[in-house]
């Protein structure tokens, strides 16, 4: 009878595959670059900006007839989050998410560095699922940071208290928090789709250039198709459809079902991306 087979056959003693490239290697790899610590100033920064453009700018013109969620910013410290999670959650939120999860695979090979790693040897499915999983905390943080320090500013400036909704109505102060981390969460999932296509681009390219502007590319043309009321329920199927659905969650009754149609189309979008990703990279041949 033969002699059973040793764990690690196959492979040089003491190597193994799932102890190569470290989430918090890569993690730190990735928060000690420039362009990381540019994205986190200019994501801090917008509330300053916001918060100088209403002091200048003053209160609402009342000759509008109507009250939107930017006349409501200065009313309380959970407004003016709201109000910076409104403004930025159409566009500004797209590019962190696109430069973390593009970036990541594309800038290797653009160093000429994918090709030792994989020498290393890391296998390639680890590679891309420590790099996804790193680019998603990246820019679920970014997306965090945003409404976190407004929230801070805004308090500062303007107080705690209830949430002024654009109808007349209000939030308790102790409800507000809660339905904004709600709001938060449903943006961070509406990027999935965004981020599954810039993961898809970073493994086919080896321009990271040409990753992160090709998904906030093709970002914008899904906002543009939604604008077009000619395709009617046709643009229930583009993730850029329920981009503003967390706004359910500000209101006097919570409302799920546009919040979970636009989960379902975002992860949807975001698990055929990555499968693509993971596929074409599997056999793709690497000499960069």
């Amino acid at each position: 009878m033969g002699s059973p087979r040793p764990p690690d056959a196959g492979h040089a003693p003491g190597y193994l595959p799932r102890r190569t490239l470290p989430f918090r290697v890569e993690a730190v790899r990735q928060l000690r670059r420039r362009r990381t610590l540019v994205m986190a100033a200019v994501l801090a920064g917008l509330p300053l900006v916001l918060l100088i453009a209403f002091a200048v700018g003053g209160g609402p013109d009342p000759g509008r007839g109507r009250t939107t969620l930017i006349d409501t910013a200065t009313a309380s410290g959970a407004n003016f989050a709201a109000t910076a999670l409104f403004v930025s959650s159409g566009f500004l939120l797209v590019i962190p998410v696109a430069l973390f999860c593009g970036d990541t695979v594309a800038s290797e090979a653009g160093w000429s560095s994918l090709r030792y790693l994989l020498a290393a040897p890391v296998p390639r499915p680890r590679l891309l699922g420590v790099k996804l999983a790193v680019g998603l905390a990246f820019s679920a943080a970014a997306m965090a940071l945003l409404p976190a320090v407004a929230l801070a500013v805004g308090t500062a400036a303007y107080g705690w208290g209830d949430l002024r909704l654009p109808t007349g109505s209000s939030l308790a102060a102790g409800d507000a928090l809660p339905r904004l981390l709600i709001a938060v969460a449903y943006v961070m999932v509406s990027q999935l789709a965004t981020a599954g296509l810039a993961f898809w681009l970073s493994t086919a390219t080896d321009a990271p250039l040409g990753a992160v502007g090709g998904a906030v590319f093709l970002t914008i043309v899904g906002n543009v198709l939604d604008a077009v009321t000619a395709l009617g329920d046709w643009r229930q199927f583009l993730p850029a459809h329920w981009q503003y659905a967390w706004a359910d969650a500000l209101q006097p009754q919570l409302e799920w079902g546009g919040m979970a149609k636009g989960t379902s189309v975002s992860v949807s979008c975001a698990v055929v991306l990555v499968a693509l990703a993971f596929r074409g990279f599997r056999g793709k041949d690497v000499v960069s």
